[in-house]
């Protein structure tokens, strides 16, 4: 059976074969599902064909989530790009991870990755790839096979759960499932790919789940426009040469003891943290009166 439960493994059983990482990941689907390499593909082909949908109509979107709360934030910024301190590519990508965080918000239809609370990470930052360097699809397909991996490890070993580990949990590990896919997109060896990870996730360690009114709109949409820069730049650090002091699975490692040592107020309860503030507090008050 081919198996891993670490991003050491995965990274290990690639350089065995001499194969990409997505490769590891896709052998592993076909023996846990009894699937055909055929449908496989074909389901994932089909999640990117939704994240697509979800990144043109975020862009594009006005409609106020029901809460009011969200809603209109990625067309605004879209159309900045160009104006900004950022360059486009970089802009575009944050409006993109917002626009599908808002078409999440309004009940429209996302892929979770690896939860709907960080749904526009992954595809954004893909999508911003595939825009710049004119990247085919079946490359993109590819590379998320690759980001789904190393999210099977995070959740083997820390939580993908914000009511479990924090935000890190769920902005985090998408971060580093971006990072990772970026880096494999780049041309970059499994090595690099665990360390883009590792780079992406230490990054936001400790990062709390503390929504507004009990909604997944703030501070969530407006983090995954962040979330998702920070997973370029932990591939670009990458692909420079730079190196994370800390192994990968010792980053995951620390992730799942920092989450666990969250308070219950600072894991989606909204007990703590922004949630707690005087205007969330009046927000919440105006939703449920």
């Amino acid at each position: 059976m081919l198996n891993f439960n670490t991003i050491q493994e995965m990274v290990d059983r690639a350089e065995e074969q001499h194969c990409p990482l997505h490769e590891i990941v896709i052998q592993r689907e076909i023996h846990d599902s009894q699937k055909t390499r055929v449908e496989i593909i074909a389901a994932m082909e089909a999640n990117w064909q939704v994240m697509q949908a979800s990144i043109e109509r975020g862009i594009s979107n006005t409609e106020k989530s029901l809460s009011g709360l969200t809603g209109g934030d990625a067309k605004k910024l879209y159309h900045y790009a160009g104006k900004g301190y950022m360059g486009d590519e970089v802009l575009k990508a944050a409006a993109y991870a917002v626009g599908i965080s808002e078409v999440n918000a309004v009940m429209g239809r996302i892929v979770a990755c690896p939860t709907a609370g960080s749904c526009g990470i992954v595809p954004a930052a893909l999508y911003a790839a595939k825009m710049e360097r004119k990247l085919a699809d079946e490359d993109i397909v590819k590379a998320l096979f690759t980001a789904a991996g190393i999210g099977m490890v995070v959740d083997q070993n820390a939580s993908i759960a914000g009511a479990a580990g924090g935000c890190q949990a769920e902005c985090g590990t998408a971060a580093g499932m971006a990072a990772g896919a970026l880096v494999e997109l780049a041309g970059g060896t499994p090595a690099q790919i665990g360390n883009a990870v590792a780079l992406s996730i230490k990054n936001l360690l400790g990062l709390v789940c503390d929504p507004v009114a009990g909604l997944v709109e703030v501070p969530c949409v407006k983090r995954n426009g962040f979330a998702a820069i920070e997973a370029m730049l932990a591939a670009d650090m990458t692909l420079a040469g730079i190196e994370s002091v800390i192994p990968v699975d010792e980053v995951i490692d620390a992730m799942n003891r920092i989450g666990k040592a969250l308070p219950k107020s600072l894991r989606e309860t909204s007990e703590g943290g922004l949630a707690t503030t005087a205007t969330a507090q009046a927000i919440e008050k105006r939703i449920y009166k």
